[in-house]
C-alpha cells in the first residue's frame, strides 16, 4: 500500500509543482504591475512637495506601496524557491534512475537494466548488419575467496574486475553484473568476424587472471564463460533470439563451462538445454527419491589377494529411479554435493548399511566413503557414532575412506574428525592414493590405519612402467610406515599376479565380481558360511531409519 501510495504522490507531485511555480510567478508579476502603478503616483507626489505645491503622498498610497513591495519580494522569493524545488527534484529522479540501472558496487548496468539495452543494441546493430554476442562471465569458487578473505576484499575485487572487463570491450558494448560473482557482456560484431569474439572470451580470462593488488588479495582468479549468439532463434524457434533468451542461452553455456574446469569458454548449443533439463529431472529425482529410499547399497568384495579369502565389502551407492533405472553413483553424487542433499543421502545409505552388515560373519569389515563435503561437518564423529549404536554395530567392523585429495581442503578440520573417529574405534583409509598431493609429513601426521592405491594405477600396471613404479612405491611406502594396503580396479588374473608379485594386498575389483545388492551379497555369504547369527536381541532397526532425515529432504527442497 505504501509503495502505491509513494508512486501516486511521485506521478501527481510535478503538476501541482508546476501550478504553485505559476500562482507565484503570477503573484510575483502582478505585484510588480502594481508596484509601478502606485509608485509612479506616489513619486508625483513626492515631487510636488518637495517643490512646495503640494502636501506630499497620502498614507493610504504610502501603505499600498510598500504591501506591493514585499508582495514583489514574496513573490519572486517563493518562485525561486519553488524553482529550485523542481530542479532538485529532476535531479533526485535522474539519480534515483541511475541507480536503478546500475550496479552501486562496479557502476556497470545490473540485471535489470541489460536486458531492455541489450534488446535495444540488437536492434540497433541489424541496422548496421551486424550481430549481438552476449558473454556470461562467472568467476570461480568465489563464495570461498569471499569467506577467507572477507566480503570486504570481496568487494575490491569485484570492482576491479569489472574495471578490468570494461577495458578490453570493443565500442558499443555492455558491460553488466547480474549479482554475486557473474557478469555479462553485450558485443556487437560483423557476423563474418565472429572469430573476434573467441579472441575476447580469452582475453577475458587472461585479464581475470592477472594478479590482484597485493594488499587487496594473494592468489588466483579463474573464470568459466558462456556465449550465445542473437542470430539463434529463440527456445520456441518462432523467433531470433532477444535478449532474456540471449541471457538464458548464455547461462547454460557457461554452467557447461565450469563442468569442463578453469578458464573454459563454451558456446550455446542445443544439446546443452536438454542436458541442463535432464540435470534438473535428476535433481528434483534425487530430492524425491532419498524421501522413498531409492538411493540404495551395493557391495564389492574385499580380498586378501593371497589366500583369495573375503575380508569384507565397500559400500557403494546405487540409485533405483522409477523414471531412470539404475544410474551410477558418478551421475548423482556430485549433483548431490552440488544442491546439498549429500549428507542425508550418505547417513540413510550408512544407516541400511550397517543394518545389512550386521547380518554378516562378525570378522567381516564394512568401508564406506565420505564426500569431502561431510568432512566440513564438525558434528560428523557423533552423527557416525549415533549411528553405529542405532544399528548396534561394532566400531571395529567399520572403516571411513576419505579421499586424498580432500586433506588440503581442510587439513586442520580434516586431522580432528580422524582423531575422532579412531578414538571410537572406527578404522580410517586413504582412499585414492597416488592421484592428490599428500605428503609424507601428512602421513605421519594423519593417523590413518590403511592406504588405498588408485584403481587407474593398477588397472595400467601391465602397459604403463611408470604406473607400476608407483604401484611399487606405494605398497614400499606401506611397508615403511606400517600400513596395510588395499589395491583397487583388480580386473583380471594377470593383474592379481603383479599385485602378488609387489607383496601382500586387500584388493577389490571386478576379478572378484560386481557390486551386489543386499540380497545377492546374502546370498554369496550364505553359500561362504559367512553369515552371523541374527538373534532377536539384536532388535534389527526398521527400514524407517531415514525418516528423520525425510524430513530434511524435504525442507531443503
Amino acid at each position: 500500500m505504501s509503495d502505491r501510495h509513494n508512486a501516486k504522490a511521485a506521478t501527481i507531485a510535478p503538476p501541482q509543482r508546476a501550478q504553485q511555480d505559476l500562482l507565484a510567478l503570477g503573484i510575483a508579476v502582478a505585484a510588480t504591475i502594481m508596484v509601478a502603478g502606485i509608485a509612479g503616483s506616489a513619486l508625483t507626489q513626492i515631487w510636488y512637495k518637495a517643490s512646495g505645491i503640494g502636501f506630499g503622498p497620502d498614507q493610504l498610497l504610502t501603505n499600498a506601496l510598500l504591501l506591493n513591495i514585499a508582495l514583489v519580494i514574496f513573490g519572486w522569493r517563493r518562485y525561486d524557491d519553488l524553482h529550485n524545488e523542481v530542479v532538485s527534484h529532476r535531479q533526485f529522479e535522474a539519480q534515483a534512475r541511475l541507480m536503478a540501472q546500475t550496479d552501486p558496487l562496479t557502476g556497470c548496468l545490473n540485471r535489470h537494466s541489460i536486458t531492455p539495452a541489450t534488446d535495444q543494441l540488437i536492434t540497433e546493430s541489424r541496422e548496421r548488419d551486424e550481430i549481438v554476442a552476449f558473454v556470461m562471465v562467472d568467476i570461480n569458487n568465489f563464495k570461498q575467496v569471499n569467506e577467507l578473505n572477507g566480503h570486504a576484499v570481496g568487494d575490491a575485487i569485484l570492482a576491479e574486475l569489472a574495471g578490468r572487463l570494461s577495458s578490453i570491450m570493443p565500442a558499443g558494448a555492455l558491460v553488466a553484473r547480474l549479482g554475486g560473482d557473474e557478469f555479462a557482456c553485450a558485443i556487437p560484431f560483423n557476423p563474418a568476424q565472429g572469430e573476434r569474439i573467441g579472441h575476447l572470451a580469452e582475453a577475458i580470462i587472461d585479464t581475470i587472471g592477472q594478479p590482484i593488488a597485493a594488499d587487496v588479495f594473494e592468489g588466483e582468479i579463474s573464470a568459466a564463460i558462456g556465449i550465445a549468439r542473437c542470430d539463434r532463434l529463440n527456445r520456441m524457434g518462432t523467433a531470433p533470439a532477444d535478449a532474456a533468451a540471449l541471457l538464458h542461452m548464455a547461462d547454460i553455456a557457461m554452467y557447461q563451462a565450469k563442468k569442463h574446469g578453469r578458464n573454459h569458454v563454451m558456446w550455446f548449443e542445443d544439446t546443452m538445454e536438454t542436458e541442463l533439463r535432464y540435470r534438473c529431472e535428476l535433481e528434483a529425482g534425487i530430492r524425491v527419491g532419498i524421501a522413498r529410499g531409492e538411493f540404495v547399497p551395493y557391495y564389492e568384495q574385499q580380498v586378501d589377494l593371497t589366500t583369495g579369502e573375503i575380508l569384507g565389502f565397500e559400500m557403494l551407492a546405487r540409485w533405483h529411479s522409477p523414471a531412470f533405472g539404475v544410474i551410477a553413483p558418478d551421475v548423482f553424487i556430485p549433483i548431490a554435493e552440488e544442491i546439498g542433499l549429500i549428507a542425508d543421502m550418505s547417513e540413510c545409505l550408512i544407516a541400511q548399511a550397517l543394518r545389512d552388515a550386521r547380518e554378516w560373519d562378525p570378522r567381516l569389515t564394512l568401508s564406506v566413503n565420505i564426500s569431502p563435503f561431510q568432512l566440513r561437518d564438525p558434528w560428523f564423529a557423533q552423527k557416525v557414532l549415533k549411528l553405529l549404536v542405532a544399528a548396534n554395530f561394532p566400531p571395529h567392523r567399520l572403516d571411513i575412506e576419505i579421499t586424498e585429495t580432500s586433506l588440503h581442503q581442510n587439513i586442520a578440520g580434516v586431522h580432528s574428525l580422524v582423531t575422532s573417529l579412531r578414538n571410537q574405534g572406527i578404522s580410517i583409509s586413504l582412499d585414492d592414493f597416488g592421484t592428490g598431493y599428500s605428503s609424507l609429513a601428512q602421513l605421519r601426521k594423519l593417523p590413518f590405519d590403511r592406504i588405498k592405491i588408485d584403481r587407474s594405477f593398477v588397472t595400467a600396471m601391465r602397459d604403463d612402467p611408470d604406473s607400476r613404479t608407483i604401484v611399487e612405491t606405494i605398497a614400499a611406502l606401506g611397508k615403511g610406515l606400517g600400513l596395510p594396503i588395499t589395491a583397487e580396479g583388480v580386473e583380471n588374473a594377470e593383474l592379481l599376479e603383479n599385485l602378488r608379485e609387489l607383496g601382500q594386498f586387500k584388493g577389490q575389483g571386478y576379478f572378484y565380481g560386481r557390486p551386489q545388492p543386499a540380497d545377492a551379497t546374502r546370498i554369496l555369504l550364505a553359500e561362504r558360511h559367512l553369515l552371523a547369527e541374527v538373534t532377536s536381541e539384536l532388535g534389527l532397526a526398521s527400514p524407517s531409519e531415514c525418516n528423520a532425515t525425510d524430513q530434511t529432504v524435504r525442507r531443503t527442497a
